[in-house]
């Protein structure tokens, strides 16, 4: 089950809102918790086990590490133990089938194997466990000593299969006691809307794009073709990711909670530093504060530094997939995070707007080639597509015809991945006149019915981060 269903649009979110709204504060997170778990186990009824063995394991961990808070020796002892066992289970699940793939290719033997079947959001709830435990051990967060409200936070559904990544320090207070009201209901029904529209509407529109390009042999594809594919996915991948990160920041706020936003305009970058600041904030941030800082991060000697930053990027890319190519995907922008900073930062930093805007977008498409691609062979010839006059040449009817048919998606899809429109809306809004308070209400319900209108009549309603 996922949020762009119409089983969780009509059946599962308004029964839960329900029953939320009507028990006793009480219980409400005894209501939430039991939703949580329902949602997962309706798309992953095996796995559930392995989220409640991680919440059981992991609230005892905490409780372990804070019953030792004044012996330095075991604490540290916990944490260690903590910090192993939640990364085994994480490459058990996600990277064992990849690393006897590898073994395999490297030393030419046959060792069997059976593929296991990725359990749906470990990569996010994993991160979010370390954080509490972690935290807890540096002392800036206290234990959570009902193992029902730690249940809470580690499984809590609106954010649970695509993030953001929550740090428990982040929502602790709010598990314990947060606000419900209108106005908040409201402002999450705004946003859920919002991002419902950019995944159903943008995002898998113009991913029927990149799927009838990247399903074309290599020899149809022209120069032209090749960067219009990688322009779709591009956008794709934002409106997917970004829609269902505004999605989980709604559905928060409906049930009282706030989420801090995971992206923030990205495509409006002028440098690729800027650029993740602004994309997957969470993931950026949850690295930074857990890896890089601890490593010693810049306040190092230059070689140490870059040793860091490589470190960084190349968890970052093995995060997001057990595939070189993504390992490929982290070591790319670790390399160019580097070149930018200790070379090219002051060149690009004097270059017109639109000159440093289009440099870092045509880094950002081909770094996407690597994420789209099943493989590393796979992704290099489609970048020699990109920048060579293949088979095809440099353009082509099926190059002209794709741009032409999709030419006003593509239009809305650039303008909605900047905050113009946005901040046109916004300020006719806080006006705070009726009227306009009545236009909003027209435009997101007219939102929501083109939604369900398209969903009941489409088949192509995939999720790109469902594989991370």
């Amino acid at each position: 089950m996922v949020f762009s269903s119409l089983v969780f649009l009509f059946t599962f979110l308004p029964i839960t809102l329900i029953v939320y709204y009507l028990v006793p504060w009480k219980i409400k997170n005894i209501i939430l918790l039991i939703a949580s778990l329902v949602f997962y186990a309706w798309g992953e009824p095996i796995y559930i086990i392995l989220m409640l063995l991680s919440i059981t394991f992991n609230y005892f961990m905490g409780r372990d590490i804070d019953f030792n808070r004044d012996e330095p020796i075991k604490k540290k002892r916990s944490l260690i133990f903590a910090i192993v066992v939640n990364l085994i289970i994480l490459g058990f699940f996600k990277y064992y089938t990849f690393f006897i793939q590898t073994i395999n290719d490297i030393f030419s033997v046959h060792i069997p194997y059976r593929e296991l079947a990725l359990p749906i959001g470990i990569s996010f709830y994993t991160f979010q466990t370390l954080s509490y435990i972690i935290d807890l051990y540096w002392g800036k967060t206290e234990v959570q000593k009902n193992i029902l409200n730690f249940g809470l936070y580690v499984s809590m559904f609106p954010q649970l299969i695509a993030g953001p990544i929550i740090k428990y320090v982040d929502v602790a207070a709010q598990i314990e006691h947060r606000k419900l009201s209108i106005d908040r209901f409201g402002s999450g029904a705004m946003f859920f809307i919002r991002g419902l529209a950019k995944k159903v509407l943008l995002a898998n529109n113009i991913g029927l794009l990149h799927s009838a390009i990247v399903g074309m042999e290599f020899s149809e594809i022209s120069v032209l073709t090749a960067w219009i594919g990688a322009l779709a996915y591009t956008l794709q991948i934002y409106f997917d990711f970004g829609g269902y990160s505004d999605m989980a920041i709604g559905l928060g706020r409906m049930f009282g909670f706030s989420f801090t936003k995971n992206f923030d305009y990205p495509y409006i970058s002028k440098s690729i530093t800027e650029f993740w600041r602004r994309w997957h904030i969470s993931l950026s941030t949850w690295f930074k504060e857990y890896v890089y800082i601890p490593l010693g991060g810049n306040k190092v000697s230059v070689p140490r530094h870059l040793i860091n930053i490589m470190i960084v990027w190349f968890l970052t890319g093995l995060w997001h997939g057990a595939s070189w190519n993504f390992v490929a995907w982290g070591l790319y922008y670790g390399i160019l995070l580097l070149v930018e900073k200790y070379i090219l930062g002051r060149l690009t930093s004097k270059m017109p707007h639109i000159l440093q805007h289009l440099y870092l977008m045509v880094i950002v498409m081909i770094g996407w080639v690597f994420f789209f691609s099943p493989g590393m062979s796979y992704a290099l010839t489609y970048i020699k597509c990109m920048f060579t006059i293949g088979s095809a040449g440099l353009v082509d009817k099926t190059a002209l015809y794709y741009l032409t048919t999709n030419i006003i998606l593509i239009l809305i899809c650039l303008i909605g991945s900047t905050p113009y429109v946005h901040q046109v809306f916004k300020s006719v809004i806080l006006k705070k006149k009726k009227k306009h308070i009545r236009s909003a209400v027209i435009i997101y319900a007219a939102l929501f019915v083109m939604v369900i209108a398209y969903l009941v009549s489409a088949t192509y309603n995939p999720f790109l981060y469902f594989r991370f």
